[in-house]
């Protein structure tokens, strides 16, 4: 069983930063391509940025490039540095494995985290 669980989440003022981390707790030396995405209040689950297996290649939706930064320590654990929060970043963000790498639709990563709340004052 492959469960992502996600942590870090919390309340920021607009400006500010947030660290979150994602483990996955599995025993096996598989090595998922991964991604964030996050769930704004009343809208749809939508794409943030995606790492591949070894962590060389990375990838942005355009609402977040040159402000949040994907990273990987090995095979099970991801973070997601966000800086220069702003109130629109606001959402549950959501840790998830798969097979495609690099890939923007969550249909492509079976493995989901539980999700951690981000809250952005203004």
């Amino acid at each position: 069983q492959v469960q992502p669980v996600e942590s870090g989440g919390g309340l920021v003022q607009t400006g500010g930063s947030l660290r979150l981390s994602c483990a996955i707790s599995e025993r096996t030396l598989i090595t998922y391509p991964m991604g964030w995405f996050r769930r704004p209040p009343g809208k749809e689950r939508e794409f943030v940025a995606a790492i591949s297996r070894n962590g060389a290649e990375t990838t942005y939706a355009d609402s977040v490039k040159g402000r949040f930064t994907i990273s990987r320590d090995g095979a099970k654990k991801m973070f997601l540095q966000m800086d220069s929060l702003k109130p629109e970043d606001t959402a549950v963000y959501y840790c998830a494995a798969g097979y495609r790498s690099g890939s923007r639709e969550s249909d492509d990563y079976p493995y989901w985290g539980p999700g951690t709340q981000v809250t952005v004052s203004s």
